[in-house]
């Protein structure tokens, strides 16, 4: 018996370009879970591989249309169960949402993609003269959007602070596919 979810999934697919979609069983298994050992999972039938702004909200307004559960992913590197698949929803992965668009080192801003790894970042800012000091202990893998969604900081926080103190602004796709600014760009 097909339930509502998997119609509704059905549904989604169909709707969006077939370059956003990933389908492969061998590929959406690991996109299951995050590094939490002790939270449950499921394997997405679907996971949704955005490369902007606008694809990301393509893909949440088909969602929110179609009523399909969304569970967003950055790098997988958590250990709070926060990226972890649940049954009956689709994925979203931020791992193509990598461009580090800007760096100003005069007005001391980058303007980055959810996806970005923290340690490029980090080193994009080093190139330029300056220093992004949050510091998890994934910095390596981690992404600037998971650092953002679990306010993340590392050894140098007690000195420099959290993910948060370094935000200025935040462009979102909130879950009904609404593209919403906060924040602004002068320090």
């Amino acid at each position: 018996m097909t339930s509502v979810i998997d119609i509704g999934i059905g549904a989604l697919v169909d709707e969006l370009p077939s370059d956003l979609v990933i389908t492969d069983p061998d590929i959406t298994a690991s996109y299951a879970r995050d590094q939490s050992r002790f939270t449950s999972w499921s394997v997405p039938a679907v996971v949704l591989a955005p490369r902007s702004t606008a694809e990301a909200s393509l893909c949440l307004t088909a969602a929110h249309r179609h009523s399909v559960p969304v569970v967003i992913r950055g790098a997988g590197s958590g250990l709070s169960g926060g990226a972890n698949g649940a049954s009956g929803a689709v994925m979203v992965s931020t791992h193509r949402l990598k461009t580090i668009v800007d760096i100003d080192a005069e007005a001391r801003l980058a303007t980055v993609q959810a996806g970005v790894v923290t340690a490029d970042l980090r080193a994009a800012a080093g190139a330029v003269g300056l220093h992004y000091p949050p510091d998890p202990g994934s910095v390596e893998m981690c992404t600037i959007g998971g650092n953002i969604a679990t306010n993340a900081g590392g050894m140098c926080c007690v000195k420099y602070g959290v993910t948060r103190d370094y935000v200025a602004a935040l462009t979102v796709v909130l879950a009904d596919g609404t593209i919403m600014r906060t924040g602004h760009t002068t320090r």
